[in-house]
């Protein structure tokens, strides 16, 4: 048998029975070792060690920070809920309470308007309710709910508090504007009620701003007056019925000319706040 002789250039080939053989003979020695021996078995742990556990981990880290955003997010809707509940409560109860304190305001002005009522007890009077006034911070002109279906007439007395308001003004079939004593263009003609000394009251809208409105013409030859005396409408006054409480003397002083004396007094209404008024419906009789 002459021996194969390989050109220059020519590839070597390895039939595919004998590739076949060696690599079945390869795989068998590498199943030998693997079940054999632990070669294998210490890299792919540490591989595992270094790149899967940290990966759990990391997976059981982001689980557990789910689940706790999970349990914060109802805790914070759970709060959403009760804090919209109890705006609803405490709104109906602020609404509650605002018609509680009207009412105790309402209920305070008619005790005094009862009370007034059994001071002038010899007038007959009709309440009325104020609808509204001119601008300012004064009620020194304003409307009231009853006009000349209900028997009001120009010039009727009205009083609030405890003592006098003004008067009416003019009427209309259901309403009536009342000008009080504070006005600037306002004149009661009073008296001291201890003394019954005369004087004239005058409305001072610039004096209010402090609480007190003028008096002047105060005849007081004897000294007597002082502050803190009642001032009451005159018996000589021809709009005003005798003896309604106007408000007491602040402050006295004389005149140049050394024979009256003039000052400043508080009336006896809160003309800041008016609510309800009584109308008296007797009316001044002039005497010609």
């Amino acid at each position: 048998m002459s021996p194969v002789i390989r050109r220059k250039g020519e590839r070597f080939t390895l039939p595919s029975k004998y590739l076949l053989f060696i690599l079945t003979i390869l795989c068998t020695a590498m199943m030998g070792v693997t079940f054999g021996t632990d070669v294998f078995n210490k890299p792919f742990n540490t591989a595992v060690g270094y790149l899967i556990v940290p990966f759990q981990q990391g997976i059981g880290e982001a689980g557990a920070w789910l689940a706790n955003r999970s349990e914060e997010l109802v805790q914070i809707r759970t709060l959403l809920e009760e804090n919209a509940r109890l705006r609803e409560e405490i709104s109906a109860l602020t609404e509650e309470n605002t018609l509680l304190q009207q009412d105790k305001y309402e209920l305070n002005n008619l005790r005094e308007l009862y009370a007034l009522d059994g001071q002038y007890g010899d007038y007959s009077k009709v309440g009325a309710r104020v609808i509204g006034r001119d601008t300012g911070n004064w009620y020194s002109s304003f409307l009231i709910d009853k006009g000349e279906n209900d028997g009001f007439a120009v010039d009727m007395n009205v009083i609030a508090g405890e003592g006098l308001v003004g008067r009416i003004t003019a009427v209309g079939p259901n309403w009536s504007r009342v000008t009080s004593i504070i006005s600037d263009n306002s004149n009661v003609s009073g008296m001291t009620l201890s003394t019954r000394d005369n004087l004239m009251v005058s409305g001072d809208l610039k004096q209010m701003a402090g609480g007190c409105i003028t008096f002047s013409q105060l005849v007081d030859s004897r000294n007597m007056v002082k502050e803190g005396d009642k001032i009451v409408t005159s018996d000589i006054s021809d709009k005003y019925l005798p003896n309604i409480l106007i408000g007491y003397i602040s402050s006295i002083e004389k005149d140049a000319n050394n024979l009256t004396k003039s000052g400043l007094l508080i009336p006896a209404v809160d003309f800041e706040h008016l609510g309800e008024v009584l109308v008296i419906t007797d009316m001044k009789q002039n005497v010609p």
